[in-house]
């Protein structure tokens, strides 16, 4: 029989994901298209099933002994009829009772989970639920048609957490509406809320959605990329410094993505750089310091691609600081005893 195991593994742990697109979703959101897309008929308990197995075919030995989560995503899966709900739950449960996955995971609503939904979940072999936050700002959510406040979202992780859940958060960077004081308060309400996953996304004007109009109409413009990764730079390095997980940090790109992006900060690599502007904040600091002195900077090899960036960006970001000399001060060293992200400061003797 499954059995709970070990909390603090649900959040990194591998995922055969199954996507219920739009489902039991009651609104239409201004920067979502998912009804104009949507095509295909929803799907089947034996199709549950079927991909279950075809993802459980595909992992390695050593992946598949660490237990895969199902994750339902795509939809608000608490706002389907319960009957639905239930029908995707038992699909996957056998897979929990013999072993072969660690739990479900899925994605929903704020507005859409409440004490009882939360228990019952629990009850199904649900471990993490993520919450559509969107924004802290209810001023931004109300722009975006969400239709519930941020307060829906606090009172939602409050039932998830008591439950015995784990939480994640999905939150949007670019709405209408949303300056850098908003991305301030994300950072806050972060900190203060303590997710046990995060996942950052830049808004992107898709076809078929509220926003493209308003796009195509003069009255809305995206982030451009460089002001999209300079806001979620901010956030990476607040929450890191929290301690708090970013999962996830731009959208996965591919034929179907840019096929109905219109505008806004589509990049395959944009987590790259987003990390990498994030590192070269570090250096610049790290270089500030006894600025006459000649230093080596540590960093986890794995790292030394972000530190130089896509293009050399980084590197020519420094040498763009003639006046400081900041090029001319430092030497590369990896330290395989540094974790990811790290980056530490050494004088020359």
């Amino acid at each position: 029989m499954w059995e709970e195991g070990n909390f603090q593994q649900t959040v990194m742990t591998a995922v055969i994901p199954i996507f219920i697109p739009h489902e039991g979703c009651p609104h239409r959101c201004a920067f979502c298209n998912q009804r104009y897309t949507r095509s295909a008929p929803p799907i089947t308990a034996e199709e549950v099933q079927q991909a279950i197995r075809a993802w459980l075919a595909r992992f390695s030995p050593e992946r598949r002994a660490k237990k895969p989560q199902i994750a339902f995503y795509g939809g608000s899966f608490t706002a389907l009829p319960q009957p639905r709900q239930d029908e995707l739950l038992q699909a996957a449960r056998p897979f929990l009772d013999s072993g072969q996955a660690g739990g479900i995971r899925l994605s929903t609503r704020p507005d859409a989970m409440d004490a009882t939904t939360a228990q019952r979940l629990k009850a199904a072999g649900v471990r993490l639920v993520e919450l559509g936050v969107q924004s802290c700002d209810d001023a931004v959510l109300a722009q975006a048609g969400r239709g519930h406040d941020f307060t829906a979202s606090l009172a939602a992780s409050g039932v998830i957490r008591d439950a015995g859940l784990q939480l994640g958060w999905q939150l949007l960077v670019g709405l209408p509406g949303e300056g850098f004081s908003g991305i301030r308060r994300m950072a806050q309400e972060c900190e203060r809320v303590r997710p046990d996953c995060i996942r950052l996304y830049p808004l992107l004007v898709l076809r078929g959605s509220q926003l493209a109009a308003d796009w195509q109409a003069g009255r809305f413009q995206p982030l451009t990329l460089a002001k999209a990764v300079v806001f979620c730079a901010f956030l990476k390095k607040r929450l890191d410094a929290a301690g708090l997980a970013i999962i996830r940090l731009g959208l996965q790109t591919g034929p179907e993505l840019e096929a109905e992006t219109l505008a806004g900060p589509l990049h395959p690599a944009f987590g790259e750089l987003v990390a990498s502007r994030v590192m070269f904040q570090k250096a610049r600091k790290l270089l500030a310091v006894q600025p006459e002195q000649p230093c080596t900077l540590h960093l986890a090899p794995q790292d030394l691609s972000l530190f130089i960036g896509l293009k050399r960006a980084n590197l020519k970001r420094l040498a763009a600081l003639a006046d400081q000399g900041l090029i001319a001060r430092f030497r590369l060293q990896p330290d395989p005893g540094l974790s990811r992200g790290s980056l530490t400061r050494c004088a020359l003797q």
